[in-house]
C-alpha cells in the first residue's frame, strides 16, 4: 500500500506539473496573440483616420486650388484671349498682339474689374475641380502603393514618378470630367469683350442648352481630356521629383519656398508639353458662342489641322507667354497653399 500510495502522489505531482505547464503556455500563447493583434489594429488606420484624411485632402485641395485661381485671374483671361486669335469671328480677333496693349485696352474699355470677369465662375469651376483632383491623386497614389507588387518597390525613384505621373493624370481627368460644364462657361464668360452675349453663369447656362443643347455644355470634353491628363501626370510627377531632389541636397530649406518653386517649375514644364492641345480646346469649347458660325467642323484633329496649316506652329503656342505668367505663380501657390493646408488640417482632430 505504501509502494502505491508513492506511485498514485508522483503521478499526481506529474499530472499537476503537466497541466501547470499547459496553462503556462497558453497564457504566453493567449498574450502573445493579444500583443499581435494590438499592433495589427494600431498599424491600421481607423475609419475615422481615412474619413479625415479624405476630407483635409478634399477641403485642402479645393482652397488652394480656388486661391491661386482668384491671385493669377487676369492672366488667364489674356491667355484665353490670345488662343481664340485666329478664329473667324471678329469677337476674337485682337488687332494688336501684344499682352499690354490688349490689358490696357481691357483696363480702357472695360475697367480694371474686368481682369477678373467670370472670376465667380472660375472659383465655383475650380473649388471642386482642385478638390476633386488632390483627393483623387492622393487615393490612386494609396490604391497603386497598396498592390503587393509596387509595395514591394515603394522607394525606387523611377516606380515613384511612373507612379505619380499615372495617379495625377486619372486625377487630372477624373476632376475635369466632373466639373467640365462650368470650364465651359467660365471659358466663354472670359472671351467676351464690349458684346456681353452671356449676361452670367446661369444665363450661360440657360442660353447654352437652349441654342446647343445638353451636350453643348460638354463640348471639346474630348480635348480637354486629352490636354488635362497628360498635364497634370506631368505637372504631379515632376512637381515630387523636383522636391525630392530639391530636400535631399537642401533638407533645412523653407517648406514654402520648396514648394513654390517646384510647382512653378513642374507648371512650365507640363504648359509647355500640353498647350497646343489646351488651345484646341479653348477654340472648340468656343464653336458656336453667341450664334456665330462654327469654324471647324472636322472634330479635333481636324481642328489641329486646320490651325497648323493656317497659322503654322506658332498658332498652336498661340498666347504660350501669359501661359506662363500664369502658370508659374498659380501652380507654386496651389501646391505651396495645398501642402501647407493639408498639414494644418491634418493636425486637427477627427
Amino acid at each position: 500500500m505504501t509502494m502505491e500510495a508513492r506511485v498514485g502522489v508522483v503521478v499526481e505531482g506529474g499530472q499537476r506539473a503537466l497541466h501547470t505547464a499547459t496553462a503556462v503556455n497558453n497564457t504566453v500563447v493567449d498574450a502573445g496573440n493579444r500583443k499581435l493583434l494590438q499592433q495589427q489594429q494600431s498599424n491600421k488606420p481607423s475609419l475615422n483616420q481615412k474619413q479625415g484624411g479624405s476630407i483635409s485632402h478634399l477641403i485642402a485641395g479645393g482652397i488652394s486650388g480656388a486661391f491661386a485661381k482668384t491671385c493669377t485671374a487676369p492672366l488667364p483671361r489674356l491667355t484665353i484671349l490670345f488662343q481664340i486669335q485666329g478664329m473667324q469671328s471678329e469677337t476674337a480677333i485682337l488687332s494688336s498682339p501684344s499682352i499690354w496693349r490688349e490689358a490696357s485696352r481691357i483696363v480702357n474699355e472695360e475697367g480694371f474689374r474686368a481682369f477678373w470677369k467670370g472670376n465667380l465662375v472660375t472659383v465655383a469651376h475650380r473649388l471642386p475641380y482642385s478638390a476633386v483632383n488632390f483627393y483623387a491623386y492622393e487615393e490612386y497614389n494609396t490604391l497603386f502603393y497598396s498592390n503587393p507588387v509596387l509595395k514591394r518597390y515603394k522607394g525606387n525613384a523611377s516606380l515613384d514618378v511612373l507612379v505619380h505621373f499615372v495617379s495625377g493624370g486619372l486625377a487630372g481627368m477624373t476632376a475635369a470630367s466632373a466639373t467640365y460644364p462650368l470650364d465651359l462657361v467660365r471659358t466663354r464668360l472670359s472671351a467676351q469683350r464690349s458684346s456681353m452675349y452671356y449676361q452670367g453663369v446661369g444665363h450661360a447656362f440657360r442660353t447654352i442648352i437652349r441654342e446647343e443643347g445638353f451636350w453643348g455644355l460638354y463640348k471639346g470634353l474630348g480635348a480637354t481630356l486629352l490636354g488635362v491628363g497628360p498635364s497634370l501626370a506631368i505637372s504631379f510627377s515632376a512637381y515630387n521629383s523636383l522636391k525630392t531632389s530639391w530636400l535631399s541636397h537642401r533638407p533645412n530649406d523653407s517648406e514654402v519656398m520648396v514648394s513654390l518653386s517646384c510647382g512653378s517649375l513642374s507648371g512650365i514644364a507640363s504648359s509647355t508639353a500640353t498647350f497646343p492641345v489646351d488651345l484646341v480646346r479653348r477654340r472648340m469649347q468656343l464653336e458656336g458662342a453667341g450664334g456665330r458660325a462654327r469654324v471647324y467642323k472636322t472634330g479635333l484633329l481636324g481642328t489641329f489641322k486646320h490651325i497648323f496649316k493656317a497659322e503654322g506652329m506658332r498658332g498652336l503656342y498661340r498666347g504660350i507667354l501669359p501661359e506662363y505668367y500664369k502658370v508659374a505663380p498659380g501652380v507654386g501657390i496651389a501646391f505651396m497653399a495645398y501642402e501647407k493646408l493639408k498639414k494644418l488640417l491634418s493636425s486637427v482632430p477627427n
